[in-house]
């Protein structure tokens, strides 16, 4: 495989007041010789902020709002709570663009920026359903619209999402994609001509045709198995952790990447652990934990088995009982998805998710944090829940 790369980019941010600095204080190894090309010189007025940076562990009561997941809920009416998150002093919103073809992530981000002023705003991506050229010209027109507070997070295309699409499957290598768009859009985004050739990814004298208001939009890579986590800690600015999971699998994912960080020769210290969190908040525990059962059985539909169960065991979730799947097969050949939402056992509910009362999800999401998640991201089980929990971990 040949790859030619121009240089890597210096990482900096516009300034501003109240604006969060998400520039990385590194460049990720790559795999390749990198050539200088004779493109055009760094973006005019781009200098280092110096606003702490959100990545790294300085600040443990950081937080983040998600979206995006019900399918009731319009982009207009999400962008009213990330307004919402923003005055009650969130870090972060959050927007999970997701193979279950609900709103897209591109149209929420512009939507949400253009309803704040401050506060960070990330939006995951699976690569291959857009050209690496693509996504880095949205990525860029996307933080110039947000005055540099983007953050993208592109996942891996599994075999499911490929199938949804209607993608190649003969070409699919789901790892050595993700690692191609990843440096391709770096390359694109530092504002120089780019010739890649990769195995996926051949690019030739490709340069985006403005100044991007950043060299380097801060990218996390959506991860849950321990493949995608070590391509995390070897080729992005962070990690977000897949949401269904358990407080002790976030102590296992964190164990994986900091040992690939430093094996990579990279300073852990600057690496963002972002985790979206299930959340259900209610007066009563049993209750909350009926209204996140819906997701949490979704994860684990009897169609989709390979692509949540295993890898999630391999990193060391606890609260997936294999003894349990025949059951939940049966329930759901029986009653379908309702089927499946009904037999679904609480045990695993309340372990994979910050679900009960208050002080039960308060307790909940400090244990993310004891296990090395630097920036809890709750999502709401129900819109009725939204106000509730965003007022309950409100930093102001």
């Amino acid at each position: 495989m040949t790859r030619v790369r121009s240089a890597p980019a210096r990482v900096g941010s516009p300034t501003g007041a109240g604006r969060p600095s998400l520039s990385r204080q590194e460049s990720p190894p790559t795999c390749g010789n990198v050539i200088p090309a004779h493109g055009r010189g760094p973006a005019r007025g781009l200098t280092p902020s110096p606003a702490p940076t959100l990545g790294g562990s300085q600040v443990s009561t950081r937080i983040g709002f998600a979206t995006g997941y019900d399918a009731t809920m319009g982009v207009r009416e999400m962008a009213d709570y990330v307004r919402r998150a923003e005055d009650r002093g969130y870090d972060i919103a959050f927007f999970s663009e997701t193979n279950n073809l609900l709103r897209d992530g591109v149209t929420a981000m512009a939507a949400f920026g253009l309803a704040t002023r401050r506060i960070a705003l990330g939006f995951t991506q699976i690569v291959r359903l857009r050209s690496p050229v693509v996504m880095a010209q949205t990525a860029a027109t996307l933080d110039e619209l947000t005055g540099g507070r983007l953050v993208l997070c592109p996942g891996a295309c599994t075999h499911n999402q490929a199938v949804t699409h209607g993608l190649d499957l003969d070409s699919l290598d789901p790892p050595r994609a993700l690692v191609e768009w990843v440096e391709a859009i770096r390359l694109l985004l530092a504002g120089e001509r780019v010739t890649y050739h990769g195995e996926i990814v051949r690019l030739d004298g490709v340069r985006l045709n403005w100044a991007p208001v950043r060299r380097a939009v801060p990218i996390w890579i959506a991860a849950m198995s321990r493949t995608g986590l070590r391509l995390a800690a070897r080729h992005a600015d962070g990690v977000l952790l897949n949401a269904v999971s358990s407080p002790e699998y976030a102590a296992n994912a964190v164990a994986i990447l900091r040992e690939a960080v430093r094996a990579a020769g990279r300073a852990w210290e600057t690496f963002e652990v972002a985790g979206i969190i299930n959340c259900s908040v209610e007066d009563d525990h049993d209750a909350a934990v009926d209204a996140v059962r819906w997701e949490v059985a979704s994860k684990f539909n009897p169609a989709k088995p390979s692509s949540q169960i295993g890898p999630r065991k391999r990193v060391g979730e606890p609260h997936i009982r294999e003894e349990d799947l025949p059951l939940l097969a049966e329930a759901h050949a029986r009653g379908g998805v309702d089927g499946l939402i009904e037999a679904f056992p609480s045990s695993w509910v309340e372990g994979l998710t910050a679900s009960g009362t208050p002080d039960e999800v308060a307790r909940r999401v400090q244990r993310y944090r004891d296990a090395g998640v630097t920036l809890p991201i709750l999502r709401p089980a129900a819109r009725h829940q939204a106000d509730r929990l965003i007022e309950l971990f409100a930093p102001r």
